[in-house]
């Protein structure tokens, strides 16, 4: 039976040189893949070697200076390093940060596993800026540089849009003018935005990506200055590790309720990063609440799990993982129709990444695996389903 790796980010290596063990774990998963069909990734991070300095040759003069004089804000808004080390053997040769390297990222990953479409996710900072002419303007250098360096010499790469989402104006052009390039699949919202993403701020986003069929993402982490718990701010990094759905719980939530998916029934969010198997618990416990208080949203027309059920994807990593087998075929079961709206993320190439053959905690039946690893996705990006 498959299973995820649990050993430390640096096992498998010597001073970044692959070891045996590494060598023969490729070389089973590299076998897995010749005998697989080929899969959709809806997580894969474009890093930026040197961070944001990567996007400075994409800068106007004007907010070059600004960079190069006064920096910009940290993406995690968190007063220690957002992230451990990312997988060792995920560093190309040429001793970039792991990847920053397209080429790497071609024969280390998207070869080697098979994969017939990946979703680029950069964590860039412009999410994260309170100077928010700053952000846009990050925001589209980093749109620029992922066509330049990255769709112009991947075919087999889709993107998101970055965008300053807590200027919605300034996103809206943005989204308008990158749209245009149909490589851009959908448009990316930090996970913890400064607002819970039903308010009407965030309107205009929406009606941008409902006209323009343009899909919503919500990836993990980031903060916009709030704390990013309920509770306050965590003591551990694995607090902040295991937290972020939370956070998507709450803005699920808040679109139901603020009536998004109402007025814009064509709008589709993907959860990115965040688990699943709190969905089914969540529409519950909606659908219950709703049914005694829907006198104060008479906006809904429909139950709020309905909602959910229409409008809400969410990706396979990192995905709860029952103590025992059997557990995860009932996770699955009581998920409904989301079971069909679950598509398939490795991270890569984060610490805690998935190889495509080892993310499940169980073998999958041939269906199962088909709409988990592309026919989902195909479906939701509209891609080629002949592959699946």
């Amino acid at each position: 039976m498959p299973r995820r790796s649990t050993v430390s980010p640096k096992a498998g290596t010597k001073k970044g040189v692959p070891t045996v063990v590494t060598i023969i774990e490729r070389t089973v998963s590299q076998t897995a893949a010749l005998v697989r069909p080929a899969l959709i990734d809806c997580d894969l991070h474009n890093e930026l070697h040197g961070d944001v300095w990567a996007l400075v040759p994409y800068l106007p003069e004007r907010w070059r200076r600004h960079v190069e004089t006064f920096g910009v804000r940290s993406p995690s808004g968190g007063f220690y390093p957002r992230f451990m080390d990312h997988r060792a053997d995920a560093r190309p040769p040429s001793g970039r940060r792991a990847g920053s390297d397209v080429d790497f990222v071609r024969e280390d990953y998207l070869d080697r596993c098979r994969v017939a479409y990946a979703i680029l996710n950069p964590l860039s900072p412009a999410a994260s800026q309170t100077n928010l002419e700053l952000g846009a303007a990050l925001a589209t250098a980093c749109n620029d540089w992922q066509v330049a360096e990255w769709l112009d010499r991947e075919p087999r790469l889709r993107a998101s849009i970055a965008v300053a989402i807590e200027a919605p104006d300034l996103a809206v052009a943005e989204i308008r003018r990158r749209a245009r390039d149909t490589r851009f699949v959908q448009v990316l919202f930090t996970g913890r935005p400064q607002e819970p993403m039903g308010r009407r701020k965030y309107w205009p986003i929406y009606e941008a990506c409902e006209d323009l069929g343009l899909k919503v993402a919500s990836h993990a982490f980031g903060s916009y200055g709030n704390p990013v718990t309920g509770a306050g701010w965590p003591s551990f990094y694995l607090e902040d590790h295991v937290g972020p759905a939370q956070a998507m719980q709450a803005n699920i939530i808040s679109l139901v309720t603020e009536g998004v998916f109402e007025r814009f029934p064509g709008l589709q969010v993907i959860s990115v990063e965040n688990g699943f198997a709190w969905l089914p618990s969540l529409c519950w416990r909606l659908d219950a609440a709703w049914s005694l208080l829907r006198d104060e949203v008479p906006h809904l027309s429909l139950a709020p799990s309905e909602y959910v059920h229409r409008h809400v994807w969410a990706t396979t990593q990192p995905m709860e993982e029952p103590h025992h087998p059997h557990q995860f075929a009932e996770m699955l079961d009581h998920l409904g129709p989301l079971v069909d709206r679950i598509v398939f993320a490795s991270d890569y190439p984060h610490w805690d990444a998935d190889q495509p053959d080892e993310a499940f905690p169980v073998r999958l039946g041939v269906e199962q695996a088909r709409k988990f690893y592309y026919a989902n996705a195909a479906t939701l990006y509209g891609f080629d389903s002949k592959s699946c």
